[in-house]
């Protein structure tokens, strides 16, 4: 049912250029400025956070923009906080927009002894007060099972669509979608329907944990621009070591999509010394100043697409509709011009 109110946007500190972005493009599409609830999200000098909330919220949509990237628990414990804040004080329904959805990657019991954190997180967010979450490319699909209220899951590959067939326009024959691994084939497939690609694979075999001892490339990828698709890109080995292995097979060049760019460690050096003609990642989490001035990585917002996904959650529409590349052209005009 959708209210009749304005939703109302709140941020903590993981990505406040990202919820500024996407206030901007909710007043665009409203014709009313849409603004961030005047909060403040501070730490004690021991490393506790605090949160309070300036604005009168009782009964309104509220929207709590917080991916949960590195420092991921300080960034978990923001949303937690201000859900609650927001819970005392009598909001009508709070929807947590997690662009980033952190701890994604333990959805499972790998070994004897292990946790389940996903299961973890999923449990503290719903005791926190939220009612719905909205986010982009889980890592794990199933997570959505772990939640016992709606969760909306984007995809990036309508945006990616958009930026290869604008970007390789005119050479779209010679274009190639890669997935690095057996695992994400269902992700990059996606992509390559959507613009009409042949499909590939990179077969990974690791020796131990944390280092790959063999590559093997499915299909035939000789002249070919060859584009890699995945979720999270962290410390960036197996990506180089993919693009490698793919140059080395003949192909004419390698670029990359992968949503989520965490980049940790030694990640941004390994991709500006890579073969990789460019690495496309999106705006999920907030981008440092050695990423932005890294010259073979390129950034692509997502805000248009979460502030109409705010939007039709609450005017009670298709979220879904979204998942189209064709619905999302004219939410990105001016982007990507045919």
């Amino acid at each position: 049912m959708p209210f009749t109110n304005a939703p109302k946007l709140i941020s903590g500190n993981a990505n406040q250029p990202l919820a500024r972005a996407v206030a901007s493009r909710m007043s665009m599409h409203r014709g009313v400025d849409v603004g961030l609830v005047d909060a403040r999200v501070e730490r004690f000098n021991d490393g506790e956070i605090f949160v309070e909330v300036y604005e009168n919220v009782r009964g309104e949509d509220m929207y709590i923009l917080q991916p949960t990237s590195n420092p991921a628990n300080d960034n978990l414990m923001e949303l937690l906080i201000i859900s609650d804040a927001l819970r005392r004080s009598s909001a009508g329904r709070i929807t947590a927009v997690i662009p980033y959805f952190g701890y994604a990657r333990q959805d499972r019991r790998s070994k004897a002894r292990t946790p389940i954190t996903a299961k973890l997180v999923a449990n503290m967010m719903v005791e926190a007060g939220i009612e719905r979450i909205l986010t982009l490319d889980l890592h794990a699909t199933q997570i959505q099972g772990f939640f016992d209220i709606p969760v909306d899951n984007l995809y990036a590959s309508p945006v990616f669509a958009l930026d290869v067939m604008h970007n390789f326009k005119g050479n779209m024959e010679d274009v190639m979608v890669v997935s690095p691994d057996v695992g994400g084939v269902a992700r990059a497939r996606d992509l390559a329907q959507r613009i009409n690609a042949p499909l590939s694979i990179v077969d990974k075999r690791r020796g131990k944990p944390g280092e790959v001892a063999e590559m093997t490339v499915i299909g035939d990828v000789k002249d070919r621009t060859c584009l890699i698709v995945d979720d999270i890109v962290d410390t960036a080995g197996t990506l180089c070591k993919a693009a490698e292995v793919l140059m080395e097979h003949g192909a004419k060049e390698v670029h990359s999509y992968i949503t989520h760019g965490v980049l940790s460690g030694p990640a941004i050096e390994r991709v500006g010394k890579s073969v990789m003609k460019n690495l496309v990642i999106t705006d999920t989490i907030q981008a440092t100043d050695a990423v932005k001035n890294c010259p073979n990585i390129r950034i692509v917002p997502t805000a248009p697409m979460f502030a109409q996904a705010i939007l039709n959650t609450w005017n009670g529409t298709s979220v879904s509709s979204l998942f189209d590349h064709k619905t999302l052209g004219p939410i990105y005009e001016g982007m990507y011009r045919a």
